[in-house]
């Protein structure tokens, strides 16, 4: 099922988007996309009865905003440096274990949401990266089959970055995560059963048309299964959490010679099979 969430930004309400491109509203039968519903086993098969019945009414998507496609996240776990081009194109050295911080919910957006460009900031930039939602409780899991279990479904998550914060102003990169409009998010989450494989999926980047970024999650380090049950061994995961999986190589920090973000820039992205995002950037 490809689940997302439409209206005014806190006004949202639960949606469903059929194969046709059919937008279908949910608000009937569950009263929002979060952790609540995609830990409810019942809840979601009404979900998929309803879809299957199809009673349920259309909406008009023509001027209908799209919000993140999970609500009430509770927390965002990421992982940096997780694709062997951005290792190559950085001249690093490759992890031995994945790199993790954190990433405020309050950062989240919808996936065409303006992103803003903070005060005084020079070196903002794109990161265009799978994201995996939790959907059962994980704590210490003790193998990959666990981990995957453990998966509600996967969406495109822009983790927007300011470099200067993250790296010049005192070394940490929770500085240069967590400006305001930092992490767009959606269009959909698709669930689990969908996506076959998350190490098969392209994942594309454009600045103002130009492509910057693409790759395929078969390039990460450390793959979805690897990268859940790593984090389960430090933090409990619960269901709603989001996962911003590392981004592939194209960044501006890692081409030389590549203009940073500023106002009036258009960023689009998508990954294969979990839609498309576009955000314009305006001074903050």
């Amino acid at each position: 099922m490809k689940l997302l969430r439409v209206g005014p930004a806190g006004g949202e309400r639960p949606a469903l988007l059929e194969e046709d491109g059919t937008l279908r509203d949910l608000s009937a039968v569950v009263p929002d996309v979060d952790g609540a519903l995609l830990s409810d086993d019942a809840a979601l098969a009404r979900v998929r009865a309803a879809a299957g019945a199809r009673i349920l009414p259309a909406l008009d998507p023509v001027g209908l905003r799209t919000g993140p496609p999970v609500a009430r996240i509770g927390k965002i776990v990421c992982v940096g440096v997780n694709y062997h081009d951005l290792v190559a194109e950085a001249r690093m050295a490759t992890p031995t274990e994945p790199v993790l911080f954190l990433k405020a919910p309050d950062t989240v957006v919808g996936p065409d949401d303006t992103v803003l460009v903070p005060h005084g900031s020079e070196k903002t930039d794109w990161e265009a990266e799978l994201a995996v939602v939790i959907g059962r409780t994980a704590r210490h899991l003790g193998s990959d089959a666990e981990a995957l279990a453990a998966v509600a479904g996967y969406t495109v998550s822009n983790d927007v970055s300011e470099r200067a914060y993250q790296y010049e102003r005192g070394g940490q990169w929770d500085k240069g995560k967590n400006c305001e409009t930092f992490n767009p998010l959606g269009p959909w989450l698709v669930t689990a059963d969908e996506v076959p494989d998350p190490q098969a999926l392209r994942i594309r980047l454009w600045v103002n048309g130009e492509p910057m970024q693409d790759s395929s999650t078969a390039r990460q380090v450390f793959p979805v299964a690897r990268l859940v049950r790593y984090i389960s061994g430090f933090m409990t995961l619960y269901p709603g959490d989001v996962i911003n999986t590392g981004t592939p190589a194209g960044a501006a920090l890692t081409r030389p010679g590549t203009r940073y973000l500023r106002a009036g820039d258009v960023m689009e992205l998508e990954i294969e099979g979990l839609g498309r995002q576009r955000q314009e950037l305006k001074d903050a």
